[in-house]
């Protein structure tokens, strides 16, 4: 529902209204749209160059391919919300210290197409700098962090300085044996999250080299409130069957779209940047397919602004990734990163290269009448690899000449064709 807090792009009402009726009824110059005129004049939008908009829609589609992935993964039937945006900032941190093919996955996967580590880091900021003063009824917190094992470990200069300066994340040396680090990494996610997220972490790994760290706290109001009194309790149908839950209610001009799959609106909060866009499948679709397609098209931009009759459920979720991330970060073409072997991130400890050992992310939202409040952690541990990488051996291959080719399927070893190409 809470269509997760890194939909980044601020889509606001027009201040010329067109109802949903029809495409050539004008609304007239109503108290409504001297709302969103009024509201707008307080915005203080982020301004990315050219390319940072670029990265800012691919990484949407990895939020959105993310999205699908998680959701054939959980077939539990549960709801669920996560934070790619939160994921995309320790991965971020990441990629600052990454190099050759591990660097390359990690920007291609996260949309940023080796942009390259710099590109990456002025992106981060920016989003970081510029977003919780989108809005200043809005609440949006964004925090990073690094805990270092002082046993085991010593940052690079240059990489402390980078977390510092694109991250704002100050690196903290703390002993992973003693007793009380688990419950300074945990008090952090408590603190940045304002009780939503109260731990990350079950227990320290004491061998292991670093935590790097992204929360994000979000608490903002509708722009137009539910009324508490209109709260009822309604039938709610499921998958397999129905139940009872408090579905709010209220006639609203907001943006509205319909297709064939389903049909959206766009609630937005303050001043009309930030936005919930909750999406209905249509009669005889799922959420599954609502779902591959936003994967497959992308967000929509057809909306208009109409009157509508809206019913919400005042929610309650949390979601736990658990040991299951890093999988689903595989499947997205993210490997080598998470391979104790072959990573390369050899810049960010003096020791020696490292990779990410484990990954998890926390997320929770409540919705009501007011609005809504979120928050998610997400942490990387990070290790030593196994073995001092190898240099990649470079080739050249100019098939200038006959040559012979055959095509495989790769899970069977099947070799379907075999062919010999001569040039004549």
């Amino acid at each position: 529902m809470k269509k997760y807090l890194f939909f980044l792009a601020a889509v606001v009402l027009s201040s010329a209204v067109l109802s949903c009726s029809s495409d050539d009824e004008e609304v007239e110059n109503s108290d409504e749209t001297k709302r969103v005129v009024n509201m707008m004049s307080n915005a203080e939008p982020v301004m990315l160059t050219a390319a940072q908009k670029q990265f800012a829609a691919d990484n949407n589609t990895f939020t959105l391919k993310f999205l699908k992935t998680v959701n054939e993964a959980d077939q539990s039937g549960k709801s669920f919300i996560y934070s790619p945006l939160s994921i995309t900032y320790v991965l971020g941190m990441v990629n600052d210290a990454a190099e050759g093919l591990t660097e390359k996955e990690l920007e291609e996967t996260l949309g940023f197409h080796e942009g390259g580590i710099q590109a990456v880091n002025e992106y981060c900021k920016t989003l970081i700098e510029g977003l919780p003063k989108v809005d200043n009824t809005v609440t949006l917190n964004m925090a990073n962090a690094i805990f270092v094992n002082k046993d085991t470990a010593t940052l690079k200069t240059q990489y402390e300085q980078d977390m510092q300066t694109y991250y704002d994340a100050k690196a903290e040396a703390l002993s992973f044996k003693a007793a009380n680090t688990l419950g300074h990494i945990n008090g952090w996610c408590n603190e940045k999250t304002k009780g939503m997220i109260p731990t990350i972490l079950d227990t320290v790994n004491p061998y292991a080299v670093a935590y790097l760290l992204n929360a994000i706290y979000f608490n903002a109001n509708w722009a137009s409130k539910f009324d508490e009194k209109n709260t009822r309790k309604e039938t709610f149908t499921t998958e397999n069957g129905s139940t009872q839950v408090p579905l709010m209610h209220q006639n609203v001009l907001i943006n509205y779209f319909k297709n064939d799959t389903f049909a959206a609106i766009e609630m937005p909060y303050g001043n009309g940047f930030w936005k919930m866009t909750v999406m209905l499948p249509e009669e005889g679709r799922t959420t599954d397919d609502v779902i591959s397609e936003l994967a497959q098209r992308g967000l929509t931009k057809a909306y208009s602004t109409c009157e509508v009759d809206l019913k919400l459920p005042r929610f309650e979720t949390m979601s736990d990734t658990d040991d299951k991330l890093i999988g689903l970060l595989k499947k997205m073409g993210i490997r080598q990163a998470f391979d104790s072997q072959y990573a390369q991130i050899p810049n960010m400890c003096e020791q020696g290269n490292v990779y990410i050992s484990m990954m998890r992310q926390k997320a929770a939202i409540k919705v009501n009448e007011e609005g809504s409040e979120a928050a998610a952690v997400t942490i990387a541990g990070v290790d030593f690899t196994t073995a001092v990488p190898v240099e990649i051996p470079k080739a050249s291959f100019h098939a200038n000449r006959p040559f012979v080719y055959l095509i495989t399927e790769a899970s069977s070893g099947v070799i379907l064709f075999v062919g010999k190409f001569t040039g004549a």
